[in-house]
């Protein structure tokens, strides 16, 4: 099992605390945990995002092993691209890219998470197959992506549908995870508690109604 693959750092701190680490294994553990990423991005980066209003602000918290194999279970059946937005360490599109979701792309404001991620393909020996790009979500075109992930606050999900709505073709599917979209109905859902993920239809949310998983645009409309 690989440093990445711990869901918190207090995991990867039990699991190391009584080896003996030189410098350069104690830096991967940090970094791999986002411990360092963090405190650099709090200390230094953090007035940087001053420009980004307050709650469009979406602090890192890396996804446990468990919500990440929820994800994937709503996407099984899916094929093309993953756009994971907001895509933090990048453990989400490397676990897709290893499904077969190709290409694998991760948007990310934060320079330093999207350093981390590149990390994480380096040792997974997925470098220069996925990408992480550093950009504002906001202004990121959707037109294409058809399997869309999210990790992002309550705060931002209200306006992350407008544009979901929006820019997304018909048949694209959208999960979530920790917090579902509010007003949305799920035509899926996986977990429970804090590892629960949630999918919608893309269509079915422009109707107003549900829709199956993976059901044909006609046979969602009752054609």
């Amino acid at each position: 099992m690989s440093i990445m693959d711990q869901d918190t750092p207090e995991e990867v701190l039990a699991e190391f605390k009584d080896s003996q680490l030189g410098g350069w294994g104690l830096l991967q553990i940090t970094a791999s945990t986002g411990l360092a990423v963090y405190a650099v991005w709090a200390g230094l980066l953090m007035p940087g995002f001053r420009r980004v209003p307050l709650k469009l602000q979406v602090p890192y918290l890396p996804a446990s092993r468990k919500q990440v194999s929820n994800v994937m279970a709503l996407l099984k059946g899916r094929a093309g691209g993953l756009t994971d937005l907001g895509s933090g360490d990048g453990r989400i599109v490397l676990t897709a890219y290893r499904l077969g979701f190709h290409p694998a792309v991760g948007y990310e404001l934060n320079p330093w998470l999207v350093r981390l991620s590149y990390f994480h393909a380096w040792r997974a020996g997925l470098y220069g197959k996925v990408s992480y790009l550093r950009r504002d979500l906001w202004k990121v075109s959707l037109a294409d992506c058809k399997n869309v992930t999210v990790f992002l606050a309550p705060s931002v999900l209200p306006l992350l549908q407008k544009k979901l709505l929006a820019e997304l073709p018909e048949d694209a599917i959208v999960v979530a995870g920790r917090f579902p979209f509010p007003g949305w109905i799920p035509c899926r859902t996986e977990g429970e508690g804090v590892d629960q993920t949630w999918a919608y239809h893309i269509q079915a949310q422009r109707q107003g109604q549900p829709a199956e998983m993976g059901q044909p645009a006609e046979r969602a409309q009752g054609l």
